[in-house]
């Protein structure tokens, strides 16, 4: 619980309305009642203000309504942080827990927790307020960083890297080889996978994604970056600070992808190209070449979005487009067979 005032103080913002009342939680616009807070960011929300019977909102411009308001320029963020504050309480350190394995050569910080199932190998180490949840599999020589969690079942391989406050969900695999094999006439030989993953500091990883270690040198997440589930990140991919990958993402190995760019859900890339700073890939969108910064790019293979739009409206007019073309083609070939005529005639 926390007084208006406070969570103002937290995001930002400023109060209008009492800034003593006391907040319990955050709550969906539609379930909010006394005592909670909403937030408002769309339009279609922003027009039923009226209906809502929370005890305050948070707003982006101050509004005619009875109820207190915390008004700041992002909404959006604002819920984000006060829902953490409200919310999200770290749990306590367990340490070690029985059912655990540790090797004796591991570094294992202060306040960590490492649940029943994990398994620590030789020489790894392991930041100071970590967690590892159950069945989590470290490899030999892997390091993480402080206040990381890594959820159920995660495995990092191998010398893998991990910076501070890395979150990594159910099922996720850090490090696995690379897929790289050299042709031998109808077969193929395995080019071992030497390097190794590289995750910067606040990266978040979805559930069932997996990173590939590099065949040499590393492939490396840059700091903040966001990568939603089942994300295939191939072999000496570079990820340029906050980038943000919705699911189903794949990229292809050898890959360099600039700072802040967003790739939408099953969009990809193709190997050894780069991709510049600030680029928006709509879902499904394909990158097959090298790209310049500052884009926004749908279609595969992916072109200008505005340039997309306009082919799609094509698309759906195709059949009527055939059936035009082929109506054109009998009165041409009419028409030339009628010129034949007439110059058999002369």
């Amino acid at each position: 619980m926390a007084r208006l005032k406070e969570l103002a103080e937290l995001v930002g913002g400023r109060v209008v309305g009492d800034p003593e009342l006391e907040i319990r939680r955050l709550a969906d616009f539609d379930e909010a009642g006394e005592g909670d807070i909403a937030f408002v960011s769309r339009a279609s929300y922003a027009r039923r203000l009226h209906q809502l019977k929370a005890s305050a909102v948070i707003l982006s411009a101050e509004a005619p309504i009875s109820c207190s308001q915390l008004i700041c320029a992002n909404p959006y963020l604002a819920f984000a942080r006060i829902l953490a504050f409200l919310e999200v309480e770290k749990p306590r350190p367990l340490g070690i827990m029985d059912g655990a394995w540790v090797d004796p050569s591991a570094e294992i910080g202060d306040e960590v927790t490492i649940y029943p199932g994990c398994h620590v190998a030789a020489g790894a180490r392991v930041g100071r307020g970590t967690i590892l949840y159950p069945n989590v599999v470290l490899y030999p020589d892997v390091v993480l960083g402080e206040d990381c969690v890594l959820h159920a079942g995660v495995i990092v391989r191998e010398k893998c890297h991990l910076g501070d406050r890395v979150i990594v969900q159910p099922n996720a695999v850090i490090g696995s080889d690379g897929f790289g094999f050299a042709p031998d006439g109808e077969r193929y030989e395995k080019i071992p996978q030497v390097g190794v993953v590289v995750i910067e500091n606040d990266v978040e990883i979805g559930a069932g994604t997996c990173i590939d270690r590099a065949a040499l040198g590393e492939t490396r997440i840059g700091e903040g970056c966001k990568l939603d589930n089942l994300v295939q990140i191939g072999h000496n991919v570079r990820v340029g600070p906050h980038t943000v990958m919705a699911g189903q993402t794949g990229i292809a190995g050898s890959t360099i992808i600039g700072r802040h760019c967003t790739f939408g859900g099953q969009s990809g890339t193709a190997g050894h190209i780069k991709v510049g700073d600030n680029v928006t890939v709509a879902g499904r969108g394909g990158v097959a070449s090298d790209t310049e910064g500052g884009q926004v790019l749908s279609g595969a293979p992916a072109m200008p979005h505005k340039e997309w739009l306009k082919a799609s409206l094509t698309y759906v007019k195709l059949p009527e487009m055939r059936r035009e073309l082929n109506r054109l083609k009998k009165e041409v070939a009419a028409l030339t067979a009628a010129m034949k005529e007439l110059g058999d005639e002369v």
